[in-house]
């Protein structure tokens, strides 16, 4: 047919015109507008450019013109093929459309005019021609079929179409050796390439096939079809078919746990690898399980889903049913060639499948889980290193417990396990909660011996700046006040009252609130300050870790438990005594570690300052007198450390124990005390020994300078030095009476002072003591300091003694004043620097004798008369020296020796019960204090022995 012409209409030639002579000419304007705007920017570029660069700017224009014009050709070359493609296939179109419209109708017309023939009749060679034309036709789509089933995830469909295209090819004889030479392949030599393509099929279903079996997600249809295909395929029996199911969970294993992981991505690994092995074991009941012959099935838990999808498999159909390809039958008429045998075909086995016995799945079983557990603890151990806390560890243990605790899993779990193992099974305890303890231990440990290392670094750092010469400037502030803890005393800070001190109480105020005034009261510096600070940040740290492992609640969990989750697959909870065990253990190591750090700078110390024959560095005391500090203060200042040794509850039991035990003292029973508790009370010990020890080389390395001096003051033996150290006497009149009964008025002269070099010993020793902060040292360490410091003056008194016996030529005499000051300083020395409590008894018994031995040799030296008349008056004024340097020496005599004599005066009726405001030594006295009976009797005796020498006299 002829495509119909179409002819252009010509335009309306008046309007053309009409529009041409009316119309204005608008593009003349734009024309002459845009020449003149040209025009202006020619002119501008010759006003701002050179020649060269308006030649530069020429060669731009004239190259961006060629390239717009050469793109435009393109554009425009490029749509006219377009366009001329496009008319060609259209008239294509037309052309095959008419062809098939002529077709049609002659064929129409040629069907009207031939009578209908009847059913023709076939020889027998045209039928076999038929069958062997058919079962080619359908070896042909067999690999297509089997292809869209393999990509459709139908494995087992894949299968027996693949062995029905075996039977097709045994039934055309093409595998034979002289199918080759036979006509079939002559006649159709496509057919080479289906049978060399047959074993390629084969391959891809059985790798298919067991990959689907590595998965967790499948269904128990989907393992159980892709199992039956395998044994379809290979031939093989359920035995076998068991052996390749759990080897393909191992290598799901193997790969699960080597696959990369990042951070959160390990917790999704061990919880995938968890489900992977509950599914294998679901999975394992539900297609080789079967029920022992006379018990009912559970509904609830399938089994033997592979041998009845085998039994439907392989077993002959139902009549009118085909085999494999049955729904193809009424799709295509050429199938009704097909012979019976290839219509009706069934894969079948070689041997009948057996059902497994229960011993032998039993025992399969048990092998793969041992078998597999070597490599998952191999695996999580591993994974866990990439676990850098426990918080961490905690979570991923947590989303395995909610994992296993589900319904889906935890629902049928325990038949399960009794049917296939004969026994309960927990794969956490099994296998992963060592490995997390494991993990835990030595995260604690790392954790532990970083606070350790960052510790002992802080504390040498910290002993460097005290080492360094107080006479150095810019010094800093808290350097000065480790210096001279009187300066830290004294000084105001803001920090000194909280914020909300004027509306919260001290009763409630946080535990861990401390005020400036409350660190100043006991002499806590800044710098301990600051380095317990860092040593208890990194403890809560480390404690706020771990406690995300322990329960929150111990007793409110167990008790919720029951109710919350019925079915618990494991407690989560059950190592919270290992761990807080382990926490212990640790930090009760960390701080043994920070000790023996302190214990060899104090040795070092120690060391140095016993070698030191000139007075000590004061740099190396105040590192002494800094580590000293530290270790009293570091349970009180670091309580995140009690909670690390008492555990998560222990330290409110222990704080209610406490209070408790405090209001029972009185009934006198001993409270009992755990092993934990012991442990707690081991390292305060071990702290306090610590600190004593230093304490005890600061007061020696004093005592021993002051002392020093002292000593050579006092063995001085020249008439000035002598001169150099006298102090004021008192002058005394007295009554005596003659012989003859006449009272004779006389003077005497006394010492009211004791020398200069004893009040300089005295006073520096209280500055010594005041500096370090006197009223938070320790008892033992003040006793301490006192009888070292009264043992080296006797020792000194008694070397003057003997140098005195051995009246050496040129010495000054032993006169009867000097002897009388002597004695008078020994005495007040005595008095001040001697012991009252229990544990300075042999001390003192030791030092009573040494006193009498002087005193004796310094009252042979008075004339014994006057010694008698100038014992009342001398002891008179020694007792009120002592009162009135009570205060000035209170930080040694402390409370005890606090007293006036006007209690000796005073009735029983009114003596007064004054109560000490502190336990510890004070800087300032306090209000008299009653003495005990033997003071107050010893007083009392003293004050009448006065009264009566005042009368003879």
């Amino acid at each position: 047919m002829a495509a119909p012409t179409r002819k252009r209409l010509p335009l309306p030639a008046p309007r053309m015109a009409a529009a041409s002579t009316s119309a204005p000419p608008r593009w003349r304007e734009r024309a002459a507008m845009a020449a003149r705007g040209a025009e202006a920017e020619a002119q501008a570029l010759f006003e701002a450019h050179t020649a060269a660069e308006l030649r530069a700017v020429e060669r731009r224009l004239r190259a961006g013109i060629e390239q717009k014009r050469e793109e435009l050709r393109q554009m425009v070359g490029e749509r006219y093929r377009d366009l001329i493609e496009a008319a060609d296939t259209i008239a294509e179109m037309r052309l095959s459309a008419d062809r098939l419209l002529g077709a049609v109708r002659g064929l129409q017309r040629g069907g009207a005019a031939r009578p209908s023939p009847a059913a023709p009749v076939r020889p027998p060679a045209q039928e076999s021609f038929y069958r062997a034309a058919a079962q080619l036709k359908l070896l042909l789509e067999v690999p297509e079929k089997v292809w869209g089933a393999v990509e459709g995830g139908r494995y087992l469909p894949a299968a027996r179409l693949h062995l029905l295209g075996a039977h097709l090819r045994r039934q055309l004889q093409l595998e034979t050796p002289r199918a080759r030479g036979g006509p079939i392949l002559a006649r159709f030599p496509i057919l080479l390439r289906q049978v060399a393509a047959a074993s390629h099929l084969r391959s891809t279903i059985l790798q298919e096939s067991k990959s689907l079996l590595k998965s967790q997600t499948v269904s128990d249809q989907a393992v159980a079809e892709a199992l039956c295909a395998i044994m379809l395929l290979e031939d093989s029996s359920p035995r076998q078919a068991l052996a390749d199911f759990l080897l393909a969970r191992k290598l799901a294993i193997q790969q699960l746990l080597n696959q990369p992981h990042h951070g959160a991505g390990i917790k999704a690994q061990v919880c995938s690898l968890m489900e992977l092995l509950t599914t294998t074991l679901y999975q394992a009941h539900a297609l080789f399980y079967t029920v022992p012959e006379g018990m009912l099935q559970d509904p609830a838990l399938p089994c033997g889903l592979l041998f009845s999808i085998l039994e439907s498999t392989t077993g002959q159909h139902p009549a009118g049913r085909g085999g494999v390809l049955e729904e193809e039958v009424k799709l295509s008429s050429w199938f009704r060639y097909l012979p019976e045998s290839v219509v009706e075909f069934q894969p079948a086995l070689r041997t009948l499948a057996h059902p497994i016995s229960q011993d032998y799945l039993r025992d399969t079983l048990q092998k793969w889980i041992a078998m597999c557990s070597d490599d998952i603890r191999a695996g999580v151990s591993n994974l866990l290193v990439y676990v850098k806390s426990m918080k961490g560890l905690a979570g991923i243990r947590d989303a395995v417990w909610e994992l296993l605790t589900s319904e889906s899993i935890s629902q049928n779990w325990e038949a399960v396990c009794r049917r296939l193992l004969d026994k309960p099974t927990c794969f956490w305890e099994d296998l992963l909660q060592q490995l997390f303890l494991d993990r835990l231990q030595t995260l604690t440990k790392e954790g532990f011996d970083s606070i350790s290392s960052s510790s002992k670094q802080l504390l040498t750092l910290a002993l460097q700046e005290l080492e360094v010469k107080s006479s150095t400037s810019a010094l800093s502030k808290h350097i000065q006040f480790e210096h001279n803890v009187a300066l830290f005393l004294w000084s105001e800070s803001s920090s000194d009252l909280p914020s909300d001190a004027a509306w919260v109480s001290v009763a409630n105020r946080g535990q861990f609130a401390k005020s400036g005034l409350s660190m100043k009261a006991q002499a806590l510096t800044p710098c301990v300050q600051s380095f317990c600070s860092a040593l208890d940040s990194k403890l809560k740290a480390r404690l706020d870790d771990l406690l995300s492992y322990l329960p929150t609640d111990s007793s409110a969990a167990k008790e919720a438990a029951p109710v919350v989750q019925p079915r618990s697959a494991f407690d989560r909870y059950a190592d919270a005594g290992t761990v807080e065990g382990l926490l212990r253990d640790h930090c009760v190591a960390c701080i043994h570690r920070v000790l023996g750090c302190v214990r060899e700078e104090l040795q070092s110390a120690q060391s140095l300052l016993e070698g030191q024959t000139d007075a000590p560095s004061n740099a190396r005391l105040n590192a002494v007198l800094f580590m000293a500090r530290l270790c009293q203060s570091l349970t009180e200042l670091c309580p995140h450390l009690k909670q690390c040794i008492l555990g998560q509850s222990g330290s409110t039991e222990t704080a209610l124990k406490e209070t408790r035990s405090s209001k029972k003292l009185g009934k006198g029973k001993a409270q009992e005390v755990t092993p934990v508790q012991a442990k707690w009370q081991g390292v305060k010990a071990e702290l306090l020994q610590q600190s004593l020890f230093a304490y005890q080389i600061w007061s020696s390395a004093v005592t021993k300078n002051l002392v020093q001096c002292f000593t050579r003051t006092l063995l001085l033996d020249t008439a000035g030095s002598v001169l150099a150290t006298a102090t004021n006497w008192d002058e005394i009149e007295i009554q005596e009476e003659t012989e003859s009964g006449n009272s004779v008025t006389s003077k005497i002269r006394l010492p009211v002072q004791p020398s200069w070099y004893v009040q300089c010993l005295l006073f520096s020793l209280c500055q010594e003591v005041n500096r370090v902060g006197g009223h938070t040292l320790p008892k033992v360490t003040l006793q301490e300091l006192l009888r070292t410091c009264m043992a080296e003056v006797l020792a000194a008194y008694e070397k003057l003694v003997e140098e005195k016996q051995e009246k050496k030529a040129g010495t000054f005499p032993m006169t009867q004043n000097r002897a009388l000051q002597l004695l008078y300083d020994l005495r007040y020395l005595s008095i001040i620097l001697t012991a009252k409590s229990e544990e300075a008894k042999t001390s003192r018994i030791k030092h009573d004798s040494g006193i009498e031995k002087v005193t004796d040799f310094l009252e042979g030296h008075i004339d014994p008369f006057d010694l008698d008349v100038f014992t009342p008056h001398l002891n008179s004024n020694l007792n009120r020296l002592v009162q009135r340097t009570s205060v000035l020496f209170g930080l040694l005599t402390g409370t005890e020796n606090q007293y006036t004599s006007r209690s000796g005066t005073l009735s029983s009726q009114e003596l007064h019960n004054i109560l000490p405001l502190a336990s510890s030594q004070i800087r300032f006295g306090l209000l008299p204090l009653s003495m005990s009976s033997s003071r107050k009797s010893k007083s009392a005796t003293r004050s009448t022995e006065r009264v009566q020498c005042d009368a003879d006299l």
